[in-house]
């Protein structure tokens, strides 16, 4: 079987947005969501690894990557249904990083019947109260994309501390240094039109979530995720927790044969 892991293509929305997107591999499809401030490259790990076994689909998410910017009200979650639909990739496997794990879990809230399982890695929750030291940071990001510098905006997220683990791996750094770097910033001087829920209703819509759901989190990252994973996998009834030792935020590319040998056996379970 020849793999493609090269071709990107272009998947329109009915507001005229774009999205790009890549498909791999044959058999089950498994979507995989990026994380706030990067794109889909960060599934390098993943792609060829499960694209072996699998219908693999990524794909930068509305602002991100080469994706369009938002131009008016929009939801993460309505792009995502659309671009499944297209590629005729219901129902699907759902794997979600940071950000993307709380776009699966909207997903998962918002239509059920359209996904076999969930993976939440380094999972972002609606409804969460993030710590104290969370919104200095984020104050101090957003401050500086206000005053009109959002590539040093872009490149305060990158030296965040939640990256800290991963910036010790030098091939990680580079992949990371490098989505950052095409990233518009736009989301750090703008305010997001995603019509998100309301806070705190996905998070009491977990305990309805049917699907099978695996729920990472890597030893070494901050205490709000921590925090989240605790508590999303107490709330969803079918969702077992993971710790990945060693790792930080970004479990896929610190520790990625641990990451999917997990996955693999969750996507295998019945």
């Amino acid at each position: 079987m020849r793999v493609d892991l090269t071709e990107p293509k272009r998947h329109k929305l009915k507001d005229g947005g774009e999205l790009q997107y890549w498909v791999a591999g044959a058999g089950e499809p498994i979507v995989f969501v990026h994380g706030f401030g990067i794109d889909s490259e960060m599934w390098g790990p993943q792609w060829a690894a499960f694209a072996a076994r699998y219908r693999v689909i990524r794909y930068d998410l509305r602002g991100y990557g080469c994706s369009t910017l938002p131009t008016g009200p929009y939801s993460h979650v309505d792009d995502l249904l659309s671009l499944v639909r297209a590629v005729g990739a219901r129902p699907a496997h759902l794997v979600g990083l940071s950000m993307g794990g709380r776009i699966a879990m909207r997903a998962a809230a918002q239509e059920s019947s359209a996904w076999w399982s969930l993976t939440l890695a380094d999972t972002a929750l609606d409804g969460h109260v993030w710590s104290d030291e969370w919104l200095r940071r984020w104050k101090e990001i957003t401050k500086v994309a206000a005053a009109g510098d959002a590539a040093g905006a872009a490149q305060m997220w990158l030296q965040h501390p939640l990256f800290g683990p991963a910036q010790k791996h030098p091939d990680v750094a580079n992949v990371l240094g490098a989505m950052v770097a095409r990233y518009s910033g736009w989301h750090l001087s703008n305010r997001d039109p995603d019509t998100a829920p309301p806070a705190r209703t996905v998070e009491d819509a977990l305990s309805t979530v049917s699907s099978r759901t695996l729920v990472i989190v890597g030893e070494h990252d901050l205490p709000d995720f921590h925090a989240i994973a605790r508590r999303t996998a107490q709330a969803i009834p079918s969702a077992t927790l993971a710790v990945i030792a060693g790792a930080g935020h970004m479990t896929n590319l610190e520790a990625p044969d641990e990451f999917n040998r997990l996955v693999s056996a969750h996507l295998q379970q019945r």
